[in-house]
């Protein structure tokens, strides 16, 4: 893989000091173009392409097969003037009933895994979060092990900074690389990310993630590697709802207890709005039981703010990511 070599600005933005893309690679498709070739399609839904299951259409859809190809649909964006969402594994997401306006890339295509020296392992930005979680393990490297139960790719954990067991990709990664606002290929260190608990500046920023770099530890035997990484698994299956379509988490913990306890707390376990439900599992889960609109799901979850705040004066905070319209 080559990266252009990259020299980040006092205000964290970045330049590359040499474009990784030829002249002929510059002739992007606009408009009609675009849409002839195949690429980007109108009114996909979206409901099958999330974890939750529900959700509207797309006004616009493409699901890029290359880097290249990823450039092209963003620059075509860019030229009709309207926005883009990306959607990776479609994990962690709650897309609205009336669908979402604009253009949606779906990043699944964009895969591929290269072992690196030292412990060093890269990976495209649609590459699932399990995949690299086995790849490392079959390799003896640890560093990895707890992210084998996360259901997303890893440019969307990269973004949210997602974790488990008391770590999270901050610790491990070395590089993102990304295509910036100008479309123009970079790469940023943790430093330049400002990095949180469920957080990164990518978060609030135009840029496209591609890719990322982890280091790990190697020279470990890969059957105990491997032996840990299940662990982790059976603990997560054990403890957690994964035999109905949810979006992982719901809210971040907050410092004083975990999230899933104050729901539990108020009462909410199990409750039910149309054909959606707090987990009796884990409160913490909200679960599509019975072909639920993405309007019940955003009910229970304002349901349990409310609930949780006015018994504790704490207001749980969505890890959800929410998109598109709804009405309170």
């Amino acid at each position: 893989m080559t990266t252009a070599p990259v020299v980040p600005q006092r205000d964290g933005s970045c330049e590359s000091e040499a474009a990784s893309l030829t002249a002929e690679d510059r002739l992007l498709p606009r408009g009609p173009a675009a849409l002839l070739s195949g690429r980007i399609q109108s009114g996909i839904p979206l409901a099958p392409l999330t974890t939750f299951r529900v959700g509207g259409k797309a006004e616009w859809y493409c699901e890029p097969r290359s880097h290249l190809e990823l450039q092209q649909c963003l620059a075509w964006a860019r030229a009709e003037g309207i926005p883009t969402t990306l959607l990776g594994a479609g994990s962690n997401l709650l897309i609205s009933d009336a669908g979402l306006k604009g253009l949606v890339i779906g990043t699944r295509r964009l895969r591929g895994i290269q072992l690196l020296e030292g412990g060093r392992i890269w990976a495209a930005a649609g590459e699932p979060l399990v995949n690299l979680a086995r790849a490392a393990a079959r390799q003896g490297w640890s560093g990895l092990e707890w992210a084998i139960g996360i259901p997303g790719t890893l440019g969307g954990a990269v973004v949210m900074n997602a974790g488990a067991h008391g770590r999270a990709m901050a610790d491990v990664l070395v590089e993102v690389q990304i295509l910036d606002e100008e479309q123009e290929p970079c790469r940023l260190e943790p430093a330049d990310l400002q990095f949180g608990y469920r957080r990164s500046r990518l978060q609030d920023s135009p840029w496209t993630v591609t890719g990322a770099t982890l280091q790990l530890i190697p020279s470990r035997d890969p059957s105990q590697v491997q032996w840990e990484t299940q662990r982790y698994l059976n603990q997560r299956l054990s403890s957690q709802p994964y035999h109905l379509p949810s979006c992982g988490s719901v809210f971040r913990n907050p410092e004083s207890h975990p999230a899933g306890w104050l729901i539990e707390q108020v009462g909410l376990k199990g409750y039910r709005i149309g054909g959606a439900q707090i987990s009796e599992r884990h409160a913490n889960f909200i679960l599509n039981c019975h072909q639920a609109s993405a309007k019940d799901i955003y009910r229970l979850i304002r349901l349990a703010q409310e609930k949780v705040y006015q018994q504790w004066s704490v207001l749980l905070e969505p890890e959800v990511r929410i998109l598109g319209s709804f009405e309170d």
